[in-house]
């Protein structure tokens, strides 16, 4: 795997909080400490950044020899060369001997003030407080960073984001193949449920090397609910709202994409919904480049949709348009920077989403989502899938 090349020196995070070192316990599921290290496992690791931006990783003995060919740092150590047995011997606890492992490590490099972000272990503050260090939660310093994609993140998102795209052409063929039964969708000689075109959508994903959970396959009215994930038997003539971000098995990026069909005759309300939708979508991705601030993107998106006649999160309404209009796209599915209310400007590497939809519970919702790449000029749509509503 190739690793990102983005500076992640936090120097200045510590200098500003007058910490000597920032500290991270936990596994690569934890977006910052895998964009920190590059290194992949399922058990609890450490990861220290010294204030003069030197780094090292704390690991098990059985790991090193892996950690040494994966993980972007160099300075390796393990729980053996920290007396690991020996202190787990004298506590009769493996938590407290971890911990005190973590104290020898910051004491030789003289760190007695330590950051760590906000979600970091209890037990593991408590005891380093009671062996005589500071210890000050800070909002992440990665997650800026993180925000900013290099061309070998862009290069894995692009690869994901195919994979999706092959899924949801998969799962609406299955919806252009059914057949109207009697007001129930019919595929193959059964009816087609939400869970069938779930599972049609795994495979496909994992035929690409990719994974999704909690993937929407919303349909009828239960698809007013935004983060509906659907269930049943899909009617015709009903929005089905499928929505799938699948994250890449190997190097851990999502990828993001709604799309919104019907199978059969929509009625006029949904089909001027869809086309309102479609208009604000294509009037906040015309705005995307460095510079704009994300609440005008929102903004513009809103002005769309009061100027058609709907309702919109603005004006505090609980129907229409009710959530920010994207989100930006990595390690996490969520994260910086969200276009919503925010003035933070958009920059050159930037993934988000653009994503309006339109939820009224008697009718039903309408969502399209596309992931857009902010470019030193302007921006690259990522997503290639049609928006198509009746199939």
């Amino acid at each position: 795997m190739t690793s990102s090349t983005v500076p992640i020196n936090i120097s200045k995070t510590l200098e500003s909080h007058k910490s000597d070192a920032y500290l991270m316990v936990g596994n690569s599921n934890n977006a910052d400490i895998y964009y920190a290290t590059r290194f992949s496992a399922s058990d609890e690791f450490t990861y220290i950044q010294i204030k003069d931006g030197s780094e090292i990783l704390f690991i098990s003995d059985m790991e090193k020899g892996r950690a040494e060919i994966e993980s972007r740092v160099s300075d390796i150590r393990t729980l053996q060369g920290c007396d690991y047995r020996s202190k787990v011997k004298e506590r009769q606890d493996p938590a407290l001997a971890y911990c005190d492992c973590i104290a020898k490590i910051l004491q030789k490099e003289g760190a007695r003030h330590i950051a760590v972000p906000r979600d970091f272990p209890y037990h593991i503050a408590q005891t380093l407080k009671e062996e005589g260090f500071s210890i000050q939660a800070v909002k992440s310093p990665f997650a800026q960073l993180r925000a900013k994609k290099d061309e070998s993140e862009i290069k894995i998102v692009r690869k994901v984001q195919d994979a999706c795209n092959t899924a949801m052409k998969a799962a609406a063929e299955m919806i252009r193949k059914s057949e109207n039964v009697e007001g129930i969708l019919n595929y193959r000689g059964f009816a087609l449920t939400s869970e069938m075109i779930r599972k049609e959508i795994d495979i496909t994903l994992l035929e690409h090397g990719c994974e999704a959970d909690s993937t929407i396959v919303a349909g009828g009215t239960g698809s007013a609910n935004p983060h509906w994930e659907g269930e049943g038997p899909l009617k015709a003539d009903e929005p089905v709202v499928i929505d799938i971000f699948p994250r890449s098995k190997r190097e851990k990026y999502y990828a993001d994409m709604t799309r919104t069909v019907l199978h059969g005759t929509p009625s006029d309300k949904l089909k001027d919904m869809y086309d309102a939708v479609l208009e604000a979508q294509k009037a906040g991705i015309e705005m995307v480049k460095p510079g704009v601030k994300c609440s005008d993107i929102h903004n513009k998106v809103c002005d769309v949709f009061k100027e058609r006649g709907y309702d919109t999160i603005r004006e505090g309404s609980t129907v229409g348009f009710i959530h920010s209009t994207g989100h930006g796209v990595g390690l996490e599915i969520h994260e910086l920077p969200y276009v919503g209310n925010s003035d933070v400007e958009l920059e050159e590497g930037n993934i988000i989403t653009i994503e309006p939809g339109l939820y009224y519970p008697d009718v039903g919702g309408i969502r399209l989502e596309d992931l857009i790449l902010v470019t030193a000029d302007g921006h690259e749509n990522l997503t290639e899938m049609e928006k198509k509503f009746v199939y």
